[in-house]
C-alpha cells in the first residue's frame, strides 16, 4: 500500500515530471502545474504501473488529473498522439452530470497534445448526439452508469477494446443504486482492461466490488487519520432559528468571497433562500432536483463567468461540482451526518487553495451540531455572527484596496478625469466614488440575537414595574441563552423586543416579564404559532406563570441540600393530567 508524502513536503519538492508522458507533462505545465499533488504523485509511482488500483482520496485533491495520468500508458504506450480509434480505450464512469462533465473538461486539456477525442455521455443530454460522438471514434468516453448502460444495450458503446476503466466516486454511485449498472458495463470489458477504482470511503460493497472486478490491485491512500480537510477552516455560528437568513447575509457580506455555495436541506428552502438573496441584491443561483439539466448548466456557466457569486444548492445537485474560486461554503442547515457535512465542506479548499466552511446552527441543535464535529474530528470556532459594524470595517478595507490598486486608463477617461476635476474637488470626488461603491453592496443585518441591545434585554428597565411572568420548558441544560430566547419569544408573541423585560433562567426552565397590558396579546399569539402539542418547532413550550420565579432560589438550595446539584426536581402543581413535563419545572405555591 503507498502512501504518499505529506502535502507540506510536496509544497516543496520540486517536480520536473520526467517519469510521465512528454504530452502530459507539457500539458500540466501549461495548465500552471509546478508540482503533483499526493495523489497524483503515487498513482505514477513505478509500482503502480500497469496495475489495478484502489484509491482512496477525499475530495478536491486532484483525482481527476491523477487518473488521466494513471491511464497513460496503457493509451499512450510510446506514442506521442493516439491513433484513430474504431472503438473507446479508456471509460471513465462518474455518479453524476455535473461530475462526469467536469472530468471530461479536465481530461480535455490534459490530453489534448495528445489529439484525444473525448465523448460525453449523460442523461439529460441528447442521446443521438452522444451516439454519432461515439460512431465517430473516441479515444475516451465519460459518463454516468444510466447512460452509458442505455448505449451498451443499444450497440453504440463497443468496449470490446477497452484498456482502461475508472470508476470515480465509486462510493457514491453505489450508495446511489447503480451496482447494477456497474456491473453490466464492467461484465462487457475485456479481461485484461484495467480497472482504476477512486473512493473517499471503503465501505464493504466497495471492496466486493474490487475482489470481483481487480487483480492483485494496489491499494493507495491519501486519507489521512485527520479526516477532516486540511486546506478549510471550519467555523459555526450559533444564532435564534429566526435569523437564520439574516445571518447568511451578514456572512456573505463579511466574506464577500469569489464564488461561496450555501446548502439546504430541501428544494423548497433553496428556493425560497435563493429569492430571498436576490431580492437583496445579491448576484445568485439555484441548483436543485427540480431544475433541468440546461438550467444546471446555465447556472454553474454563470459562476465560472463570474457572472454571479452565490450558489444556493441542496446536497444532491451539489454533487461533483468543482468551481475553482468557490472559496466559502455556508451549511445553511444542518448536515445530516458527519459524512455530508464533509462532503460540503469538500467544495472549498481543493488543489491546494485556501477554503473557509461555516455552519449555522440553531441555538437548540448546538449540541448535536458538537457531537457531530467530534466525530468527524473537526475542530471548528465557535464565533459570532458578523454584525454590520465588522462588515463596514470589512468594506473599507477592501475598497481602500480596490480604489488605490494601479490602473490602466486612456486618453477618453482622462479627459472624463480632467472634466470631473474642473466642477468638482478631489474630495468629492473621491466621496462620490465610495457612495457608488457603497450602494452597490447589499446592505447588512441587524440580528437581535447578536447585538448588544438584544442581550440587555436579559435586565430589567423602567417602565416595567407591571408586568406578567411567563416560562418556558428550556433552561441552562437546554443551552438556554438570551442571545436566541429573545428573538424567539418575538416572534412566537408577535412582540417586539421593548416589549420584553427581565429574563431569568433556571437550570431547567426559563421565566421572562411581558408588560400587564400586551400579556393576553402576546399568550393569544403564543398559542395562535403553536403546534398541536402546544410548542414549536424545537419543541418548546410557553405558558403564562403568574407567580413568577420567586420560588426558583428555595428549590435550586433544597435541590442542592437533598439531591446534589443536579438532583431531581418537584413536579408543577395543577399542571393539567396526561401531560407531563418533559424538563423537571420548579415548584410553585400551592
Amino acid at each position: 500500500m503507498i502512501v504518499p508524502p505529506p502535502r507540506q513536503e510536496l509544497a516543496i519538492l520540486t517536480m520536473t515530471f520526467a517519469n510521465l508522458p512528454q504530452p502530459l507533462a507539457a500539458a500540466l505545465e501549461g495548465h500552471g502545474y509546478t508540482a503533483l499533488t499526493p495523489v497524483q504523485s503515487a498513482v505514477t509511482e513505478a509500482e503502480a504501473h500497469g496495475r489495478d488500483l484502489v484509491v482512496s482520496a477525499q475530495t478536491g485533491s486532484g483525482k481527476t488529473v491523477a487518473f488521466g495520468l494513471a491511464m497513460a500508458g496503457e493509451l499512450l504506450g510510446d506514442e506521442a498522439t493516439l491513433p484513430f480509434a474504431t472503438a473507446p480505450l479508456a471509460l471513465v464512469v462518474a455518479p453524476t452530470r455535473e461530475l462526469a462533465l467536469q472530468v471530461s473538461r479536465e481530461l480535455t486539456w490534459l490530453y489534448a497534445p495528445t489529439q484525444a477525442r473525448i465523448a460525453t455521455c449523460v442523461g439529460g443530454m441528447d442521446p443521438s448526439r452522444e451516439r454519432r460522438a461515439l460512431s465517430h471514434g473516441a479515444h475516451i468516453v465519460v459518463g454516468t452508469p444510466g447512460r452509458l448502460r442505455d448505449h451498451l444495450e443499444r450497440g453504440a458503446l463497443d468496449l470490446s477494446a477497452l484498456r482502461c476503466v475508472v470508476l470515480d466516486e465509486a462510493d457514491e454511485m453505489l450508495d446511489m443504486g447503480f451496482r447494477e449498472d456497474l456491473e453490466e458495463l464492467l461484465d462487457a470489458t475485456p479481461e485484461g482492461r484495467r480497472t482504476l477504482l477512486f473512493s473517499a470511503t471503503m465501505p464493504k460493497p466497495i471492496e466486493a466490488l474490487a475482489r470481483r472486478y481487480q487483480r492483485d490491485a494496489l491499494r493507495i491512500s491519501t486519507v489521512g487519520e485527520a479526516r477532516g480537510h486540511g486546506d478549510i477552516a471550519y467555523r459555526a455560528v450559533a444564532v435564534a432559528p429566526a435569523e437564520i437568513e439574516a445571518a447568511v447575509v451578514n456572512l456573505l457580506r463579511f466574506h464577500e468571497a469569489e464564488t461561496a455555495m450555501l446548502f439546504c436541506a430541501t428544494r423548497d428552502n433553496v428556493r425560497r433562500l435563493h429569492a430571498t438573496l436576490v431580492e437583496r441584491g445579491f448576484t445568485a443561483v439555484a441548483l436543485s432536483g427540480e431544475h433541468s439539466q440546461s438550467e444546471r448548466n446555465n447556472a454553474l456557466q454563470a459562476l465560472r463567468d463570474r457572472r454571479a457569486r452565490v450558489c444556493v444548492a441542496t446536497d444532491v445537485a451539489a454533487r461533483g461540482i468543482d468551481l475553482p474560486s468557490l472559496s466559502l461554503v455556508v451549511h445553511v442547515e444542518i448536515p445530516r451526518d458527519a459524512e455530508t457535512l464533509q462532503h460540503r465542506s469538500g467544495r472549498t479548499g481543493r488543489a491546494g487553495k485556501k477554503g473557509t466552511a461555516v455552519l449555522i446552527v440553531p441555538f437548540p441543535r448546538r449540541r448535536r451540531v458538537e457531537m457531530m464535529l467530534r466525530g468527524a474530528r473537526i475542530n471548528a470556532d465557535w464565533v459570532d455572527v458578523p454584525t454590520p459594524e465588522a462588515i463596514r470595517a470589512q468594506d473599507r478595507e477592501r475598497l481602500l484596496e480596490t480604489i488605490l490598486a494601479p490602473v490602466e486608463t486612456d486618453e477618453a477617461d482622462m479627459e472624463i478625469a480632467r472634466t470631473l476635476l474642473e466642477q468638482r474637488t478631489a474630495e468629492e470626488l473621491a466621496a462620490a466614488l465610495v457612495r457608488a461603491h457603497r450602494a452597490a453592496l447589499p446592505q447588512p443585518e441587524e440580528l437581535l440575537s447578536g447585538t448588544d441591545e438584544g442581550r440587555k434585554q436579559a435586565t430589567h428597565r423602567a417602565g416595567f414595574e407591571d408586568v406578567v411572568w411567563f416560562r418556558m420548558d428550556v433552561g441552562r441544560r437546554q443551552n438556554a441563552d438570551p442571545r436566541w430566547i429573545l428573538p424567539t419569544l418575538c416572534r412566537r408573541g408577535h412582540a417586539s423586543r421593548q416589549e420584553i423585560g427581565a429574563i431569568r433562567i433556571a437550570p431547567n426552565d426559563t421565566w421572562f416579564q411581558v408588560p400587564r397590558a400586551i400579556a393576553d396579546r402576546f399568550a393569544d399569539a403564543v398559542r395562535r404559532t403553536a403546534d398541536p402539542e402546544g410548542g414549536d418547532e424545537n419543541g418548546i413550550h410557553i405558558e403564562p406563570a403568574p407567580d413568577g420565579p420567586r420560588e426558583m432560589a428555595r428549590d435550586n438550595r433544597r435541590g442542592a441540600a437533598n439531591d446534589g446539584p443536579r438532583g431531581p426536581r418537584r413536579p408543577m402543581r395543577g399542571r393539567p393530567e396526561g401531560k407531563p413535563h418533559r424538563k423537571g419545572p420548579p415548584r410553585q405555591r400551592g
